[in-house]
C-alpha cells in the first residue's frame, strides 16, 4: 500500500490521504468551489488550482441544513466556508489500475445528509472498487425554484461531481469508463433524474437506485413552496433577498414549512408528504420526469439495478410513533390522495380486503412514495430496450416495529451495523443470517459494478424476473403483483399545483 499518508495529485491540485485497513481514504476534496457570494443559487464552478498539498483527513463540511429530526443537534458553529461540495474516495490502491468505481449519492428527503461521515466505503474498497461518495446542495440551497437562478443546483452538484470523478479517478486506480452510481431514497431520485438529463450522459455506465421516491415537481408547485419558505423567513421570494440570506435561516425556515406541510392545502399531495423538496422538470436541467424519458430510451445505453423494500413507510410511521394509531379518516384521506384510477380507493380497499386503517395507509403510503416509482422506472427501461434488474427486501429488521422498511438496505448494503440511536434498524450485533444477507447484497452490487452482472437474471416486462432478498434469498415474479396491477394503467409524471 504505500506510505501511511498517500499522496495523489488531482487536476486541482495534490492531496494527502490516510491508509485505513489496508485502504487509501481521502476526504474532503473539492470538486467545485464554494457555492456562496456570486456563486450562490448558480450552477457549481469548476475548483481552484491550490499550491502544495491539501490535507484530505477529514471530511468537508455538510451542505447547510437542520438537525435530522429525532438525530443530534446540528453542529454548533455552521459552517461559513461554503466549501460544502467535496468528494471523498476510499481505494485499494491508488496505483492499480482500471478498478470498478461506485459514487454513492446520499438520501435524506432532498434536506439532510452528506457524503459522509456515516457511509463508509471500506466494505467497497475490500471487495475491489474504488469508493467515492459526495455532497450535494440540499433544500432551497440545491432544489428551490428561484427566478433568475438555475432550478435543480443539487442535481448539477452531482454532475459536477461526476466530471471530477471522470478527470480524475485514474489517478486512485479507478476506471473511468466502468462507473456506477447508487444511492437510496432522495439519492436514488437523484440518480432517476441523471438518467433523464443530457448534462449526465455518459458519466456513468451502471445504476443502482434503491427505494426510488416518485416526487418531482413542476416550476410552478416548486416556486409555491419557495415562496412559502421565504415568507415564514421573512424574506422577498426574489434571488436579491434569499441570496443575501444566512443559510441557516432559510434552512430553519424550509424545516417550520416542513412540520407544516398539512397547513398548504394548495400543495394537493405534496401536503401529506415529508418533504417540500424535490427535482425540478424545469425542461432544462431536467428535461422531463424520470419514467417518461426512460421509456423513450434516454438511458438505453445505461445497465440500471433498482427495488425496494417490501414494508417501505413503516420507517416513518414508527419513528412518529404513530403504529397501531391510525384512524379511518387518515387512512380514508391518504387513499383519496394516492390511490390510482380507474378504481381510486374502492381499488385499494378491494385489494386488500384484510387490512385495517394502518394497514392501508402504509401500503399505499409506500406504493406511491417509494414501491410504485422504483417499479415503474424498472420497467419503463426494460420497455426501452435497457438491460434492467429488479430486487425486493423483504427480511425484517432485527429489532423493533420496523419490518422490512425505508433505509433497511443501507446497513446491509454497507455492512455497517454502528449504533443510529432512535432509528437503529439493526442493532449492533446483528443475527449472523442477517449480515449474510447483506454481504450477499454488496457482492451482488459489486458483481454489477464490475460489469458482470448481479448474478440474477435481467427484468423484462413478461418476466418480471426480481431477486427477493430475505434470510433464504430467492429469485422470483415480482411479489407485488396486487400493488402492481392497482397501478399498471398509471404513469408517475411531475407533480403540478392542482
Amino acid at each position: 500500500m504505500g506510505p501511511a499518508e498517500p499522496e495523489v495529485s488531482t487536476s486541482a491540485g495534490r492531496v494527502r490521504g490516510r491508509v485505513e485497513h489496508g485502504h487509501a481514504v481521502f476526504r474532503g476534496i473539492p470538486f467545485a468551489r464554494p457555492p456562496v457570494g456570486e456563486l450562490r443559487f448558480r450552477a457549481p464552478v469548476r475548483p481552484g488550482r491550490w499550491d502544495g498539498v491539501r490535507d484530505a483527513g477529514e471530511f468537508g463540511p455538510q451542505a447547510p441544513q437542520a438537525a435530522f429530526p429525532g438525530g443530534p443537534a446540528a453542529q454548533a458553529l455552521p459552517d461559513t466556508t461554503g466549501e460544502w461540495l467535496t468528494v471523498n474516495v476510499w481505494t485499494p490502491d491508488p496505483a492499480a489500475q482500471r478498478l470498478p468505481v461506485m459514487v454513492w449519492i446520499h438520501g435524506g428527503a432532498y434536506l439532510f445528509g452528506a457524503g459522509g461521515p456515516g457511509y463508509d466505503g471500506t466494505r467497497f474498497a475490500d471487495g475491489g472498487a474504488v469508493f467515492v461518495s459526495c455532497n450535494y446542495r440540499l433544500g432551497m440551497e440545491g432544489f428551490a425554484h428561484i427566478a433568475g437562478a438555475p432550478d435543480n443546483r443539487g442535481l448539477l452538484d452531482a454532475v459536477a461531481a461526476l466530471h471530477w470523478v471522470q478527470e480524475n479517478i485514474e489517478r486512485f486506480g479507478g476506471d473511468p469508463a466502468n462507473v456506477t452510481v447508487f444511492g437510496e431514497s432522495a439519492g436514488a431520485g437523484v440518480i432517476a433524474a441523471l438518467l433523464a438529463m443530457t448534462a449526465a450522459k455518459g458519466l456513468f455506465r451502471r445504476a443502482i437506485a434503491q427505494s426510488v421516491p416518485g416526487t418531482f415537481f413542476s416550476p410552478a408547485l416548486a416556486a409555491s413552496v419557495t415562496a412559502a419558505v421565504a415568507a415564514v423567513a421573512g424574506l422577498p421570494a426574489g434571488y436579491e433577498a434569499l441570496s443575501g440570506a444566512d443559510p441557516m435561516r432559510l434552512a430553519a425556515a424550509q424545516m417550520e414549512v416542513t412540520a407544516r406541510l398539512r397547513e398548504y392545502r394548495e400543495w394537493g399531495a405534496l401536503r401529506i408528504t415529508d418533504t417540500p423538496f424535490s427535482p425540478v422538470v424545469d425542461g432544462e436541467v431536467l428535461p422531463r420526469a424520470p419514467w417518461r424519458a426512460l421509456v423513450s430510451g434516454a438511458a438505453r445505453d445505461v445497465e440500471l439495478l433498482t427495488g425496494h423494500n417490501r414494508d417501505e413507510y413503516r420507517l416513518f410511521l414508527a419513528a412518529q410513533g404513530r403504529l397501531g394509531t391510525i384512524t379511518d379518516d387518515e387512512a380514508s384521506t391518504v387513499l383519496d390522495y394516492f390511490a390510482p384510477a380507474p378504481d381510486g380507493p374502492a381499488g385499494y380497499r378491494k385489494a386488500y380486503p384484510q387490512a385495517d386503517a394502518g394497514g392501508l395507509f402504509e401500503v399505499a403510503f409506500s406504493d406511491w412514495l417509494f414501491r410504485m416509482p422504483t417499479l415503474h422506472l424498472a420497467q419503463a427501461h426494460a420497455m426501452s430496450g435497457g438491460t434492467t434488474y429488479l430486487y425486493e427486501l423483504t427480511a425484517a429488521a432485527p429489532g423493533g416495529p420496523f419490518g422490512a422498511c425505508h433505509a433497511l438496505d443501507i446497513p446491509l448494503v454497507f455492512g455497517d451495523y454502528r449504533d443510529r440511536g432512535a432509528l437503529n434498524l439493526t442493532g449492533t450485533e446483528p443475527p449472523a443470517a442477517f449480515v449474510a444477507l447483506g454481504d450477499l447484497m454488496r457482492r451482488e452490487w459489486l458483481g454489477f459494478a464490475r460489469g458482470g452482472g448481479p448474478g440474477w437474471a435481467a427484468y423484462g416486462t413478461e418476466h418480471r424476473t426480481t431477486r427477493v432478498y430475505d434470510l433464504q434469498p430467492d429469485v422470483c415474479s415480482y411479489p407485488e403483483e396486487t400493488s402492481m396491477h392497482l397501478w399498471e394503467r398509471h404513469m408517475f409524471d411531475t407533480l403540478e399545483l392542482p
